[in-house]
């Protein structure tokens, strides 16, 4: 190969790393989807957790030993007790806790909506960053909120105008799920910076995975479990589709792009998420809604680029 075909390659743009963003990105996307599918078949919220968590938990078990057998072969010290404990414990409020909460307000909005809402989960960040760990906040974030929280207003009226009351409930809760994996975020990362993002991971999981069981077994009589051959299979969707491979795709586009591109891919998600509850769920979408998810998508958008610029 000559200087110049190498010179040539290193200007071509990394149309594969794009794809796999986007792919990953619209498959974060269809979560919400599956979700309202599965409700549609009349199984709950902990239920559908408690599905998602069992056919995923093997996923994370057979990468969590091959991330032991990697630092052992590496000879890096293994965590300690108080160490498995801090994750375990961050685990339970981004894995168990927010996922339960989302869960739970599927069961009252749109899946676009609940989408959005999540969305804005950088901003609590930031603010929490600031209350509790003295990282500094921008005027630029206060803006992102303010245009941000403008659309989700626009939102909220007009899911308030079809849906009365339930979509008070719903947005809290989603909300409430928004504040809870902001923290989890904040907690999450030295403790990565320790241990690793993959050994770290499936702990988290592994402990949010067996919270949710116990908490499906204390709320339902185990036989709920045994439903349907298409809910195992939407459950399958959920916890490999929408959970499992949509991280490694992401993880293999970083390779091959920067984080500021894949953030920007990642902002199709939610109008990933619009366009899939219009096609597969029938959700009608009106000017005004798209005028609200555009507010949102753009004060987190600026927000994120500018961040990672500065």
């Amino acid at each position: 190969m000559t200087s110049q075909t190498i010179a040539l390659d290193a200007k071509r743009p990394p149309y594969t790393g794009y794809a796999m963003a986007a792919i990953g990105a619209a498959l974060f996307a269809s979560k919400g989807i599956l979700i309202k599918l599965a409700y549609a078949q009349g199984i709950d919220a902990e239920t559908t957790l408690a599905l998602r968590m069992i056919l995923a938990l093997p996923f994370y078990v057979v990468i969590g030993l091959h991330a032991v057998r990697g630092m052992k072969a590496k000879g890096e010290t293994m965590p300690d007790t108080t160490l498995m404990l801090r994750m375990i414990g961050v685990g339970l409020i981004g894995y168990w806790t927010s996922s339960y909460l989302d869960f739970k307000g599927l069961e009252y909005i749109s899946a676009h909506f609940e989408r959005l809402i999540l969305f804005t989960y950088p901003l609590f960040v930031v603010l929490f960053g600031a209350a509790f760990f003295r990282q500094p906040i921008r005027l630029k974030a206060l803006l992102a909120f303010a245009v941000s929280y403008a659309g989700l207003a626009l939102l909220f009226v007009q899911n308030m105008a079809a849906s009365g009351s339930a979509t008070t409930t719903g947005t809290l809760y989603v909300l409430a799920a928004a504040v809870t994996f902001a923290l989890y975020q904040l907690l999450a990362k030295p403790l990565i910076m320790k241990i690793g993002p993959q050994l770290f991971t499936c702990i988290a999981m592994g402990a949010a995975g067996i919270a949710v069981i116990l908490q499906f077994l204390a709320t339902h009589p185990v036989e709920t479990i045994l439903v349907s051959p298409s809910l195992w299979g939407l459950g399958l969707a959920l916890a490999f589709g929408a959970t499992v491979l949509p991280s490694f795709f992401l993880s293999a586009a970083l390779k091959q792009i920067s984080a500021q591109a894949n953030a920007t891919i990642g902002m199709l998600s939610p109008v990933v998420t619009i366009v899939l509850a219009m096609a597969v769920l029938g959700d009608t979408v009106g000017v005004s809604e798209w005028l609200g998810a555009a507010l949102v998508i753009v004060g987190i958008g600026w927000f994120t680029l500018s961040e990672r610029k500065g």
